[in-house]
């Protein structure tokens, strides 16, 4: 999907507070920006870096500025957690997922007492696919999630594996923002739990996919799929 236009370069000072940044734009200009994500953002909030802004012109908005991309190992890397499901709607709604071809779609669906990213239809079958915004390498080319300890993403482990005892074919899909990476690994060493939980999980029936992104200073879309490794 195309990014916000234009994006303003800067270098990180530092991030605080989980949604403030401080950056130094080019022109020497320090400005706060809102930072959209939860995680720990390991290795994408090092002061120092080069980062992308986008600036809003609503009044209403308490921060103009909205850090979307960092510089990480020479590649963009998109932190904007809240794209990351529209990034996959693009791909699902162009059939630009091969395991996904032709399938009715609905955002944001409700199951149990959760919201499942996605709900697919066909004649044949129903899915649940959960999305999950991956930023971290643990290792030099193997991405990994989650970058903190996450509660609300071991509930959604289990609501899919619910799912398939109630016939529903689950999926969690991993969308990787790390252009270096060739397979995806659960960060046990981070949250011990949710490896536990995505290896289960697998073994009860959910598939766990994970796809790469491209991104570019005006976009940001589904690759390739890359390996997962448990």
């Amino acid at each position: 999907m195309q990014l916000p236009q234009p994006l303003i370069e800067g270098r990180l000072v530092r991030r605080y507070k989980r949604f403030l940044a401080d950056v130094e734009l080019n022109n020497g200009t320090l400005v706060t920006a809102h930072t959209p994500n939860t995680g720990s953002m390991q290795q994408c909030a090092v002061p120092g870096q080069t980062v992308l802004l986008s600036k809003s012109d609503n009044p209403k908005r308490k921060l103009a500025w909205s850090w979307e991309l960092v510089l990480v190992n020479n590649r963009w890397v998109d932190i904007n957690t809240l794209r990351a499901n529209r990034v996959v709607e693009e791909a699902l709604r162009s059939n630009a997922i091969a395991e996904f071809q032709n399938y009715r779609l609905s955002p944001e669906f409700s199951f149990a007492d959760s919201r499942i990213d996605f709900r697919l239809e066909n004649q044949d079958e129903k899915i649940l696919l959960e999305v999950k915004n991956v930023t971290l390498c643990c290792q030099t080319d193997v991405a990994c999630f989650p970058d903190a300890v996450t509660k609300r993403g071991q509930k959604h482990l289990r609501d899919l594996i619910s799912a398939t005892k109630d016939g529903w074919r689950a999926v969690i899909f991993f969308l990787v923002q790390r252009g270096e990476a060739k397979s995806f690994t659960p960060a046990d060493a981070i949250d011990a739990e949710y490896g536990r939980l995505l290896r289960l999980a697998v073994n009860s029936g959910v598939e766990a996919l994970a796809y790469r992104t491209i991104v570019t200073r005006k976009e940001c879309r589904v690759g390739e799929q890359i390996a997962v490794q448990l």
